[in-house]
């Protein structure tokens, strides 16, 4: 496949030495390195992620805690209209 890359000055003058080192096309120089790189990323060991429940406790009365992304919505919404508000008496 042909595609347009822009590759940083520095990481070009690196690959075009290579290539001249080696004897190599740019092109192959750059595939090759494109494949290692994705290789390897490929292969990194993954860490794994602990996740530690925590218990809350007694929550406030009215505040329940499986519903906080509702809160966060309401919250966002009287956000949203106090600085509309603020917008609409700025104008006039």
């Amino acid at each position: 496949m042909r595609t347009t890359l822009t590759i940083d000055d520095d990481l070009a003058g690196i690959l075009q030495r290579k290539a001249r080192e080696l004897d190599k096309p740019f092109k192959e120089v750059v595939n090759k390195a494109l494949r290692k790189g994705l290789a390897e990323s490929l292969t990194e060991t993954k860490r794994e992620i602990m996740v530690r429940p925590h218990d809350f406790g007694a929550s406030r009365a009215g505040l329940d805690l499986d519903r906080l992304n509702q809160l966060v919505d309401e919250l966002e919404v009287e956000d949203y209209l106090r600085k509309a508000a603020k917008d609409d008496s700025a104008r006039h």
